[in-house]
């Protein structure tokens, strides 16, 4: 069923590569007007064959950079997050310089774009705002996932209260929580991985397929549907929740 984004303005982050990339694609071809951003402007340069209307060099880091873009965009129906940072190891391998980073990346980079789009969205009295969290944080806890688990259960809490807020204003917020999914970010967590422990590629990535009951990897193009019936009308109803495309890693 095409056209289900119809007559919708969508601005999407991290639209470089993985689920942001798919998303940002999936949503033009359902017939948003899609702005996609990504601090790296190489990244975006093949997105207009994709249908893609505009794209920004925006870091999601700096709130005058969001802003910049926002003036130019005007009001938006559609907010999909997905910059994010996997950071690997325990408490005792994770700095304070580690945690500042996951935490501004992972989950202010959100409160920023929200803080920005959503007082369009309340004027207009519509609005969907989708969050990429993940399966590890609040759903389930994770080996060698300290601060990025912390990081995403905070971004369930971050979607929950705006959604708690603003829906009597007719703006829903709900998240996705992806479990391991093939992009680019897990290929060079996994050449990371296996320069580390003197593992070869190939054993690093049959553990990462093992923990998933499926036992195959999700596509970013999955978690790109589950983004299309959360940003779409099709949704209306839900608000505040978290959308688990995880393959059974949760069960």
């Amino acid at each position: 069923m095409a056209g289900r984004l119809e007559g919708k303005t969508a601005f999407c982050t991290a639209s470089g590569a993985g689920i942001g990339r798919a998303t940002a694609i999936a949503f033009a071809r359902e017939g948003a007007r899609v702005i996609a951003s990504d601090i790296d402007m190489g990244s975006l340069k093949d997105l207009a064959d994709h249908g893609i209307a505009e794209t920004h060099i925006v870091d999601a880091r700096q709130l005058a950079s969001i802003k910049r873009s926002a003036d130019t965009i005007g009001p938006v129906d559609i907010l999909f997050n997905a910059a994010g940072f996997v950071h690997n190891g325990t408490v005792l391998e994770c700095s304070d310089e580690d945690w500042d980073f996951s935490f501004d990346l992972n989950v202010k980079s959100m409160h920023r774009t929200i803080s920005t789009f959503l007082p369009g969205m309340v004027e207009r009295g519509k609005g969907s705002i989708v969050n990429i969290a993940s399966v590890s944080g609040s759903v389930i806890g994770v080996p060698n996932r300290y601060i990025y688990g912390t990081t995403k259960a905070a971004v369930i809490g971050l979607t929950k209260a705006v959604a708690a807020d603003f829906m009597k204003q007719g703006v829903r917020c709900n998240a996705i929580c992806p479990g391991t999914v093939q992009s680019p970010s897990l290929d060079q967590r996994i050449k990371d991985q296996a320069a580390a422990s003197g593992q070869s590629e190939d054993e690093v990535r049959k553990a990462f397929v093992e923990r998933q009951p499926m036992g195959r990897l999700g596509s970013a193009e999955e978690i790109a549907q589950a983004a299309v019936y959360l940003a779409s009308d099709e949704s209306a109803f839900s608000t505040g929740q978290t959308m688990l495309v995880d393959g059974g890693f949760a069960l």
